[in-house]
């Protein structure tokens, strides 16, 4: 019998609405992926102090063991976008995830200075696969309405997977040395990974992209380079996650000298200001709807410099509040600037994402490492007053760049409000990812 135009089409995928097994399974799984991959990112920063007297290098060269680790991942982001696109998310995250984990046992073992630096970029270059995918993937497998909601989660997971690396890092260290910290936080890693590959759905709402070779995914990547609401974008991610690894990698540099003196057990407490960006990264996606996205990122780059110049005292309680503050206002700005890519680029979402990503990781690797250069030669203040100035320099930028209404979330919201109105139901093609607020 031929096909009428009566005959009912099949419903296009709308995703997994909030409450359903697979939505818990979902973000449960890419829970464990943010802490097998975040865990493992950073898993040298809590006990910086302890390797460099160990390998008797310099705080500098001690924080490559992170710099090479995140150019790993900056460099290999888009790669594995393209990849994703025609393999699926899953398939992709799940090659990412296991090669970094392998090369993650495999750090405590490097006997040499150079050999623990190609083991750490290696891990990172393998890790690519999972931040920008895992976004892709949130937005195609759960309902548009609950999206922001899952990005939320997914970034808070991050976090705490992030937080946990370094919680367990810390005391190993102090007590064991910095090779048993690296092979604790690998373990945790590997199960964490072992969870994500259990609880993870089968993806329903992926389509595989044809292959568009060199000129086409150059023309994608050019046209998002060309727009300059993106570019300012790009330049908030590199200066800000730069400025932030930076304190993060040195403070406990500082902490351990005089006047405080802290050991390394009490040093791995402070990233516990980690569950300050936790909170922060949820509320900002929902306070984009009251305030508009523009002036939240602007709140929290004003939270960053206002906790910073908190640490400028020689106060213990003032430098762990202005840490807090920091933290909090740091995550609240990258969770909108990830999540805004996605709202702008029009078409190549995936590649607008990994455009973010490699130029977050790219300024983690370069300004963190640079920072070690101010904080030797001129202290900690220097190094304060120099990331307030890449806030500084991020606010200006936005503002100028980005208008004051927030049209582009309206109007998304208007197009959506026109097509429930016509009786017509989003799908995931036309779903921005505005409903993902937010990106590891």
């Amino acid at each position: 019998m031929l096909p009428t135009q009566n005959t009912p089409q099949p419903e296009a995928w709308a995703g997994h609405p909030k409450g359903s097994p697979a939505y818990g399974r979902l973000l449960a799984g890419l829970a464990f992926a943010g802490v097998a991959t975040f865990a493992q990112l950073y898993s040298t920063q809590a006990v910086l102090p302890i390797m460099a007297s160990d390998l008797q290098i310099s705080a500098a060269e001690a924080a490559l063991t992170i710099s090479l680790a995140t150019v790993g991942l900056a460099v290999t982001v888009i790669p594995w976008s393209f990849l994703a696109d025609r393999i699926g998310r899953v398939r992709a995250m799940t090659l990412g995830i296991t090669a970094a984990t392998v090369l993650g046992l495999l750090v405590p073992l490097a006997a040499t200075f150079p050999l623990l630096l190609g083991l750490r970029l290696l891990e990172g270059m393998a890790l690519g696969g999972i931040p920008a995918i895992a976004i892709a993937y949130l937005n195609e497998e759960v309902h548009k309405v609950h999206a922001a909601m899952a990005a939320g989660s997914y970034v808070a997971g991050t976090t705490l997977g992030g937080l946990a690396g370094r919680l367990v890092a810390g005391p190993v260290g102090e007590l064991w040395g910095w090779r048993a910290a690296a092979l604790a936080v690998s373990a945790l890693a590997a199960a964490a990974a072992v969870l994500f590959l259990v609880l993870v759905p089968k993806a329903r709402g992926f389509t595989p992209a044809r292959a568009s070779g060199f000129r086409g995914a150059a023309r994608t990547l050019g046209g998002h380079l060309r727009n300059p609401r993106l570019l300012a974008l790009y330049v908030q991610a590199f200066l800000l996650m730069g400025g932030f690894v930076a304190v993060y990698n040195y403070l406990g540099f500082r902490l351990s000298g005089d006047p405080f003196g802290l050991p390394a057990t009490v040093i791995s407490l402070i990233f516990v200001a980690y569950l300050s960006g936790t909170v922060t990264s949820r509320l900002a996606g929902s306070l984009t709807l009251r305030f508009g996205r523009r002036t939240i990122l602007l709140a929290g780059i004003a939270l960053m410099a206002a906790g910073l110049a908190l640490t400028l005292t020689q106060l213990l309680l003032l430098i762990l509040a202005g840490l807090l503050v920091f933290t909090g206002g740091f995550f609240a700005a990258h969770s909108i600037g990830a999540g805004w890519t996605g709202g702008i680029a029009a078409t190549g979402r995936a590649q607008a994402a990994s455009l973010y990503n490699l130029a977050y990781y790219l300024g983690s690797s370069a300004i963190g490492w640079a920072g070690g250069l101010v904080f030797q030669s001129h202290g900690w203040t220097a190094l304060a007053l120099t990331v307030i100035g890449l806030a500084c320099t991020t606010a200006v930028i936005t503002a100028v760049v980005h208008p004051a209404s927030g049209a582009g979330q309206s109007n998304t919201r208007q197009r959506n409000t026109r097509q429930r109105g016509a009786g017509q139901t989003p799908t995931g093609q036309g779903r921005t990812a505005q409903d993902g607020q937010a990106s590891c």
